[in-house]
């Protein structure tokens, strides 16, 4: 089996060398041909994962034609700006019995369309061979042995179970669930609420309004998914809550960081000059602000975080218009129950 990863970030480099350990024949695809020639030389991703080794069954290219010929599964881990872009390319070299697996989280902006949609747009031969793999998975710990776990999902139960087959390994679980919407929708969602978790620390508040902040965000996560078509228990699973508790609390989240430098006063361009990464939760407030409007779903987090990234709304202003706004259940359900004693 071929194994193609084509995106070589910290999450796509930490994919190739757990598959590598698996698998004998995993090429790796960078964008740079510069990374692609110092990654053959020294077996490390020096620019985007430090301190991990890369076995030798892990090719690298800079020619995605190359990368993808005959891969029996082809994993995409590029930002979702560039998703359409690399699909597209993809397109020509795909076979119709290929796997193609999605594992960037995030939304495009415009179309508003999740990362599957774009790559079932752009190569419509994998339309029942498309998959996601989402979770609480930071490139750090999975690119160093650490015992992580998380979801591939797949309307198709083979497609699914083909790809967990061939990602699971001693340290590395995965469990399948066939509800891609929800699967997909909390891998991207949660990335706002960490920017938005990231803004309450900074500003100096405790564990109290941060756990509030994260509970009342996995509910706007679960009201917008379910109106798009999801399981809401997937929410409640490792790529939704499970992925929600990692990127809001833990030190690798870019996402975190960049709530950090929002309450300092750095704007979006600043932050985005500051880091070598991509903040994917800075466009997908833009997707899911639009979201919110088109499905007529309530989503004050959100919108708040929204006001503040986007329209110059002061951090502190935007607590407060979350705080005071009028009462309400913690349950929606409740407002339709007539007899409740």
């Amino acid at each position: 089996m071929k194994i193609a990863v084509i995106g070589a970030g910290s999450w796509g480099t930490a994919l190739a060398g757990m598959l590598g350990e698996k698998h004998k024949n995993v090429v790796l695809w960078a964008r740079s041909a510069k990374l692609a020639d110092e990654m053959t030389e020294r077996r490390e991703n020096t620019a985007y994962l430090p301190g991990v080794k890369l076995p030798d069954s892990v090719k690298f290219t800079a020619d995605v034609n190359v990368a993808a010929v005959d891969a029996s599964i082809v994993v995409v881990v590029t930002p979702s700006h560039a998703m359409r872009e690399t699909a597209a390319k993809l397109a020509g070299v795909i076979k119709k019995d290929t796997i193609v697996v999605c594992a960037s989280k995030g939304l495009e902006t415009g179309t508003l369309k999740r990362m599957s949609e774009v790559v079932v747009e752009e190569i419509p031969v994998v339309a029942e061979r498309i998959a996601v793999l989402s979770g609480p998975n930071h490139a750090e710990e999975v690119g160093l042995k650490q015992p992580s776990a998380t979801v591939v999902a797949s309307p198709w139960r083979n497609v699914a179970e083909t790809v967990q087959d061939a990602f699971i390994t001693s340290y590395f679980r995965v469990y399948t669930n066939p509800d891609i919407i929800g699967v997909e929708l909390g891998g991207a969602l949660k990335n706002i609420i960490a920017l938005g978790s990231g803004v309450a620390e900074g500003l100096g508040f405790g564990d109290n309004a941060k756990a509030a902040f994260m509970t009342r965000g996995l509910a706007e996560i679960g009201r917008l998914g379910t109106a798009m078509g999801a399981n809401s228990l997937t929410f409640a699973g490792l790529s939704g809550v499970g992925d929600l508790i990692a990127t809001c609390t833990s030190c690798h989240s870019r996402n975190r960081r960049a709530g950090l430098m929002v309450a300092d006063g750095k704007s979006v361009d600043q932050i985005q000059t500051a880091t070598n990464m991509v903040v994917e939760g800075i466009r997908s407030t833009i997707a899911a602000y639009e979201l919110a409007r088109r499905y007529d779903v309530e989503m004050p987090i959100t919108q708040e975080i929204y006001r503040v990234l986007y329209e110059g709304a002061n951090p502190l202003e935007a607590v407060s218009q979350l705080m005071s706004r009028g009462r309400t259940h913690e349950n929606e359900e409740v407002a339709i129950i007539e007899n409740w004693l």
